[in-house]
């Protein structure tokens, strides 16, 4: 049977996701694939100068100069964003008040069970290394333990060659040097021609750094590569896989800045591109643990509390948030932690002709289909990322292998990203899982029959997005807003907000730790005197900026 879940606006995953192979006969080598349920120790990324800058962040605002008065802030949105604002407002003395529409948290890891008792997930998660703040984050949580991390590897079917894929292996050896290694031995997919060339292509890009990788914003992924010579063939044997499950549209559309920012970290952080699996649903195993940790320090949350609209004041800065059912709610400062499509709804009218707030109209939601099927048997399937390289799935993991929660030694649970979704959002159910089973028929032919006469499908759930992380085409960086706005009281979390990791977990994660910093800064600092003038600081309230 099919059921459908639809997800409200913004609630899936980029997390810079992907997911694992699910089943198949052979990997590369023609050596037969077993099923190996290994977990692997903790990368020691420690040593990066990108964990150690995100740890420093989070020293400064665990020991800013505590508020005379703890100002209470209130959030809306209790996604990754909203709660790592509460976070790290909390552990800088502050007062939190997050205020989620739903009645589960997460956002766009947001989770729940069915009537079976099974978990259904609006998109499929993976922690990469090179997530130095969501690495932070589970440190300081005591939760580090939750991540189950797997050998590093990419591993990318081979269409041509039903049931068998390919795989690139790091070995354990500094970066870029790994990396390089990883791409030279791979044979199958590239030939040694396209692969020099396609190294050369991203010399800039290792050595460049960020400045190189944001100047690329004017360039799609296809663009980018032909005028860096790199031969069309490594579009269609990498770059559309990697397009997809970074931003679930295909490198034509998408902008180069996405496919470097990930490259940057993967080819330069020795531990970057190694790969985990939380061993739970979100909502439980990682969000709970930072909801306990704020609440516990003075913070609240409130479930089921949707915005209805943001109340303005004589001078324009927000003097309340209005909730449906009609309760108001006050506070000192205001967060939006809401994804951009719900925010730009949300956006008072006389902000709207603001630069800041005109900004949003560029940025729109990607629609995604994230799909679970259960079947009655275990699939040959191997405990790592499997980039499926289908017209139609992106990224897939069998989490009867991979999450030790979902574990099931008889039988497999597929959860697939169904990319680019444009042309089937609207389409029923059945047609995605028709169109879904063939595609498995095509890449799995020995244990996946689309008539259902191989392995049987138990039970199918389909969880329809229809705007989620927004769409990275190029020129968007141009439109993504910093965390501060021109409303004095007001500020803005979320990972479409300008942080350099874009639409991911560790881009939400980051994004509201940047404003929970803005916030102390301006606070403890006397950086915005407008609003320390509206909660009784003393300074002369100041005109409110036009940009």
């Amino acid at each position: 049977m099919a059921l459908s879940q639809r997800a409200a606006p913004g609630s899936l995953a980029r997390s810079g996701a992907a997911s694992r192979p699910a089943f198949g006969s052979r990997i590369g080598s023609r050596r037969p694939l077993a099923v190996v349920a290994r977990d692997y120790p903790r990368p020691a990324f420690d040593s990066a100068e990108t964990f150690q800058e995100a740890q420093a962040l989070s020293t400064k605002l665990k020991n800013a100069p505590r508020p005379a008065k703890p100002l209470k802030v209130a959030i809306v949105g209790g996604g990754l964003a909203g709660l790592s604002a509460a976070k790290y407002l909390a552990d800088a003395g502050h007062k939190p008040l997050v205020l989620e529409g739903r009645d589960v948290l997460g956002g766009k890891v947001a989770a729940w069970k069915d009537k079976d008792g099974d978990w259904i997930e609006t998109g499929l998660h993976i922690f990469f290394g090179a997530y130095p703040n969501m690495m932070n984050v589970f440190r300081e949580l005591g939760i580090e333990d939750r991540l189950q991390w797997k050998e590093h590897s990419m591993i990318f079917a081979m269409p041509d060659s039903p049931g068998e894929f390919s795989r690139f292996d790091f070995p354990d050896i500094p970066a870029p040097l790994n990396g390089v290694v990883a791409i030279l031995s791979n044979n199958q997919m590239l030939t040694w021609e396209e692969k020099i060339k396609f190294a050369i292509g991203l010399l800039p890009a290792i050595f460049g750094g960020q400045q190189y990788v944001e100047d690329c914003d004017s360039l799609t992924v296809t663009e980018w590569m032909a005028s860096r010579g790199v031969p069309p063939r490594v579009n269609e044997e990498v770059f559309i896989a990697m397009a997809k499950a970074l931003a679930f549209i295909g490198p034509d559309e998408l902008s180069m800045t996405v496919v470097l920012t990930a490259l940057n970290r993967f080819l330069r952080e020795t531990h970057g591109s190694k790969m985990a699996f939380l061993d739970g649903a979100p909502p439980e195993r990682l969000c709970q643990p930072m909801v306990d940790h704020f609440t516990k320090l003075g913070g609240e949350l409130r479930m089921d509390a949707r915005l209805k609209r943001i109340e303005l004041a004589d001078d324009g800065s927000v003097a309340a948030l209005e909730l449906v059912g009609g309760e108001r709610v006050e506070a000192d400062l205001y967060i939006s932690a809401m994804p951009v499509d719900i925010m730009r709804l949300m956006t008072p009218d006389p902000w709207s002709s603001m630069p800041y707030f005109e900004k949003l109209n560029g940025l729109e939601g990607v629609p995604v289909i994230n799909i679970h099927i259960w079947f009655d048997r275990k699939l040959t399937t191997v405990d790592h990322l499997l980039f499926s390289r289908s017209p139609l799935l992106s990224v897939y993991a069998d989490m009867s292998t991979t999450c030790r929660e979902y574990a099931d030694p008889d039988r497999s649970m597929l959860e697939l990203v169904f990319a680019p979704a444009h042309e089937w959002i609207g389409r029923s159910d059945e047609d995605i899982m028709a169109a879904t089973m063939k595609e498995l028929e095509r890449l799995f032919p020995t244990e996946i029959a689309a008539d259902g006469s191989k392995a049987v499908v138990r039970k199918s759930v389909i969880v329809k997005t229809p705007l989620s992380v927004y769409t990275a085409l190029k020129g968007r960086q141009a439109y993504r807003p910093s965390q501060r706005s021109p409303i004095p009281n007001f500020y803005l979390a979320g990972d479409y907000t300008m942080q350099r990791y874009l639409a991911s977990m560790e881009g939400a994660i980051f994004s509201g730790k940047l404003v929970a910093e803005a916030i102390v800064e301006d606070v403890n600092k006397g950086g915005r005197p407008e609003t320390l003038a509206k909660i009784g600081g003393g300074a002369r309230p100041a005109a409110l900026a036009a940009a």
